[in-house]
C-alpha cells in the first residue's frame, strides 16, 4: 500500500459506453452462431487459462486492491470455477415440453440468449464478481459490457484478454475504464435499449 501508480487507463464516458454496447450488439449474430457445445468448449478454455495464469492474475489483484497474495490466488481459482461450472451447464441448454390443458396443443420452451448484458462490479472481488456474471452470459450466447470498479479495473482487462485467447470472438466482451464518469457509464448501461440484462454487484 505505497500509493505507487501501477498504470494509467482512459477515463471513458457515455459515448464510449454507447460504442461498447453497439459493438457487443453487433457481435451477437456471430457469437450465437456457435453451438452451445462450441461455446462451452471456449468457456472451459477460459477456466484452463485462468489456471495457467493464476500467479499473474493473483499479482494483479494484490496490486490493484491490496488483497494478500495467498487470498488473491484463492480468488483466481474461485473465479475460474465459475467458468468450469457454467461450461458444463452450457452443454445442457435444453428446452422443455410442458403439459397443456388442451388435447390439441403442445407447449415447447426453447431457451435463447437475451442479448447484450451489462455488468457492474465492486472492488473487493475484482475477478470473482465478473466471472460469476460473465461465464453464464458467454456460454448462453450473450455478449457483455463490463464496468469494473475504478479502484480495481485491471483484473477485468486481464480477464478480457484471456477470453480472447480462449476463442471468444472480438466485440463479445467489452471493458470500460473510468474514474470520473462512472455515473455516466452506469446511466448509459441502465438506459440503453440494446442492453437486455443488467447485473450489479
Amino acid at each position: 500500500a505505497s500509493n505507487e501508480i501501477i498504470t494509467s487507463l482512459p477515463d471513458m464516458g457515455a459515448a464510449e459506453t454507447n460504442d461498447a454496447i453497439e459493438t457487443a450488439y453487433e457481435s451477437l449474430t456471430a457469437w450465437q452462431s456457435f453451438t452451445c457445445h462450441a461455446r462451452a468448449e471456449i468457456v472451459n478454455k477460459i477456466y484452463v487459462l485462468m489456471n495457467v495464469y493464476q500467479e499473474q492474475l493473483a499479482r494483479i489483484i494484490t496490486a490493484e486492491c491490496g488483497k494478500p497474495l495467498a487470498e488473491a490466488r484463492g480468488e483466481v481459482m474461485f473465479s475460474a470455477s465459475f467458468f468450469k461450472w457454467f461450461a458444463e451447464e452450457g452443454r445442457r441448454l435444453n428446452g422443455d415440453v410442458i403439459a397443456t390443458n388442451k388435447s390439441d396443443r403442445r407447449l415447447l420452451v426453447i431457451k435463447e440468449p437475451v442479448g447484450v448484458c451489462g455488468i457492474i462490479t465492486p472492488w473487493n472481488f475484482p475477478a470473482a464478481m465478473i466471472a460469476r456474471k460473465l461465464a453464464p452470459a458467454l456460454v448462453t450466447g450473450c455478449s457483455a459490457v463490463i464496468k469494473p470498479p475504478h479502484l480495481a479495473p485491471l483484473s477485468a482487462l486481464a480477464l478480457a484478454e484471456i477470453c480472447e485467447e480462449a476463442g471468444v470472438l472480438p466485440g463479445v466482451v467489452n471493458v470500460l475504464s473510468s474514474d470520473k464518469n462512472m455515473r455516466q457509464i452506469g446511466a448509459e448501461i441502465c438506459e440503453n435499449k440494446l442492453v437486455r440484462k443488467l447485473s450489479f454487484t
